[in-house]
């Protein structure tokens, strides 16, 4: 009879298990790298959008900030013309005043002055509000 060979079937398995797992190590390799390259396009995506959100609020600031300064420019320019508005029409009104009889006049003089000091009370509110 011829001598036939019955090949190891040990060997066999022991050589596919091993490249078996081989490749499901490679496989679990190429998982875990996709996995690590999704999170850090996820990464890069939600800084671009936080940038890209962030830009708006800065333009609006930017606005703002230059809207409160305009205001603060026109309050201290109104301001100004009414202090010089003021002092004229005190001014015209001196010589009335030293018309007046002694009580009068001194009456008139007190009025003049709280009138002023609530002016500047006031005025200085308004600038300290309008920076």
């Amino acid at each position: 009879m011829p001598d036939i060979k019955i090949p190891d079937i040990t060997t066999d398995f022991t050589k596919a298990a091993h490249d078996l797992a081989d490749v499901a190590k490679d496989a679990t390799y190429v998982v875990i790298g996709a996995g690590v390259l999704g999170y850090q396009k996820a990464q890069v995506q939600r800084h671009e959008l936080r940038k890209r959100l962030s830009e708006p609020r800065t333009t609006f600031e930017g606005r703002l900030q230059g809207a409160r300064s305009d205001l603060g420019d026109a309050v201290h320019t109104v301001d100004a013309k009414v202090e010089d508005l003021i002092a004229r029409i005190e001014a015209a009104f001196v010589p009335l005043e030293d018309r007046l009889p002694g009580q009068a006049r001194d009456v008139a003089k007190q009025v003049r002055v709280q009138a002023r000091e609530a002016r500047t009370q006031v005025r200085n509110r308004i600038l300290t509000a309008a920076g």
